[in-house]
């Protein structure tokens, strides 16, 4: 059940000990989520980081009453909606399951006294926030300086796994176009 939340540890921090190990894996959570729960609803305060030991997530935001995503997780990777976990202020973004989702979840308290009696947590917290922000950043940097068609081809090129996976729709809502331009882009780029 830990095997991959370990070696994602162990990757981070090599000097993770066993005792580091059963400190914390005595403070998971296990979770199944069905395919439209919800790990937390934007106006709610998110407790959690989330480990997606297999499944698939999507965290996204309602714009003009419009969904805009920001970002789909999948399987070895963390999620949270962050500000919010950090902040202990409600949440702006929702993240909910496109699939049935198994997560590991840490909770906000239990972190911070890992970080007081485990140091080598306060370098594996800090790097996935950086993880974190980095995808953040990067979605708001490819929305902002990319073409539609540049963000369409970026998508193609690094994360076409997305296409086969994910409705058409939402890919529209993540490249931050509307469905019909995507259509558009589709056959375009079909031609060529």
């Amino acid at each position: 059940m830990f095997d991959h939340i370990r070696k994602y540890y162990e990757a981070l921090a090599p000097g993770l000990t066993d005792a580091d190990w059963a400190a914390i894996s005595a403070r998971f959570e296990i979770i199944h989520l069905k395919k439209g729960d919800y790990l937390v609803r934007a106006g709610q305060v998110c407790n959690h980081v989330a480990f997606v030991n297999n499944g698939f997530i999507r965290i996204y935001l309602i714009k003009d009453g419009k969904e805009s995503i920001n970002g789909f997780i999948t399987n070895n990777q963390y999620i949270s909606e962050y500000t919010s976990f950090l902040t202990r202020q409600p949440a702006i973004y929702t993240i909910d399951a496109l699939e049935d989702s198994e997560l590991i979840l840490l909770h906000y308290n239990d972190m911070q006294e890992l970080y007081e009696q485990h140091p080598v947590f306060e370098r594996v917290g800090r790097k996935v926030a950086e993880f974190l922000f980095i995808e953040f950043d990067t979605h708001a940097y490819i929305a902002d300086t990319l073409t539609p068609e540049q963000r369409y081809q970026r998508l193609i090129d690094k994360e076409s796994a997305l296409l086969d996976r994910v409705p058409q729709y939402m890919i529209a809502s993540y490249l931050g176009i509307t469905p019909e331009h995507l259509s558009r882009l589709r056959k375009k780029m079909a031609g060529k």
